[in-house]
């Protein structure tokens, strides 16, 4: 597997996190494409904040195609999101993602066969998990946490709902015979995953970023690229 990988994706990707010195998002200084990119990876990150499948896709067709290139295809958690303020408003009727599964499914399936049409080799990244206790206590801000629950059910059910769509990719990146990079696997077999993750409950931290990078590098390893001639540099202080 060779040439220069090219990621599309939301904010995990794009290497976002949550300060808590300055208490807003900003880009982590040893995000993971940072730390690729020192051990010696030509990476283009085109991952964007808020994005869905359907909105990356569009922009990926977009795109100037390079034969040679690694699409590394990363979305799911906005697309599986809910309009909270809608759900806060009215619990008693289902709500559905942002990109409904059957469209991500398809979306996805579009994308790496479009990736390999361009003679480019694509690459279906499982996003890693979230902490929903974190989570659900994040997006109760301003809300009404009953109404919240009221939809829910149990908190748990956010896990639930969020890992449907990680078995999408799975299941997509299987049937179009596509390499699947697994990010999720890692982060559960942590023994302590909330320490991997913001207090939003959703964007890995400085500690989980690193975490996808190590996974990265092992993936690269299985599929040719030798780890004696990467190395990653030590973690350094957050700088947002």
């Amino acid at each position: 597997m060779k040439g220069t990988i090219v990621l599309w994706g939301d904010s995990i990707g794009k290497g976002v996190i949550y300060s808590e010195i300055r208490k807003r998002y900003c880009l982590a200084k040893d995000r993971c494409t940072a730390l690729l990119s020192r051990a010696g990876l030509n990476i283009e990150n085109n991952a964007c904040m808020g994005q869905t499948i359907t909105e990356g896709y569009k922009e990926y067709l977009a795109s100037a195609s390079r034969p040679g290139d690694i699409a590394v295809i990363e979305y799911g958690g906005n697309d599986c999101d809910l309009l909270w303020d809608d759900v806060n408003r009215n619990p008693t009727v289902f709500h559905d993602g942002k990109t409904p599964l059957p469209a991500f499914r398809e979306t996805l399936r579009q994308f790496l066969r479009a990736a390999k049409e361009r003679g480019q080799t694509p690459v279906a990244v499982i996003p890693p998990p979230l902490e929903p206790v974190r989570y659900y206590r994040w997006i109760c801000q301003g809300r009404d946490a009953k109404h919240i629950l009221d939809y829910l059910v149990d908190v748990q059910h956010i896990y639930r709902w969020h890992e449907r769509y990680a078995n999408a990719v799975r299941e997509v990146a299987l049937e179009t015979g596509s390499p699947a990079l697994d990010l999720r696997t890692p982060f559960l077999d942590a023994r302590d995953l909330p320490s991997l993750i913001c207090r939003d409950g959703i964007h890995p931290n400085e500690a989980g970023q690193r975490l996808m990078a190590e996974t990265v590098m092992a993936f690269l390893a299985e599929h040719g690229i030798s780890p004696d001639s990467l190395s990653l540099t030590p973690l350094q202080a957050q700088a947002c």
